[in-house]
């Protein structure tokens, strides 16, 4: 996961946490609004470790494919 990913994941986690401790106190526009944006956080932090987990196996398959060829001669 890249810095952006981790950075999002924590502040998403925090105002998560924000947003329970909020509704636990009846701060209903609190809730709402930390919610949303924690929400929105964590979700750029899933697709960041998404879209660095696609490339990984990526990474993998082409060289996996390159080891195939060596081995075969071409």
């Amino acid at each position: 996961m890249s810095g952006l990913g981790r950075w999002s994941l924590w502040i998403g986690l925090g105002l998560i946490v924000v947003t329970v401790l909020a509704r636990v106190l009846d701060l209903i526009p609190v809730t709402v609004i930390a919610g949303i944006l924690g929400l929105i956080a964590v979700g750029i932090a899933g697709y960041d470790w998404l879209y660095e987990a696609t490339s990984r196996a990526e990474l993998r398959r082409r060289a996996a494919r390159v080891r195939r060829e060596r081995e075969l001669g071409r």
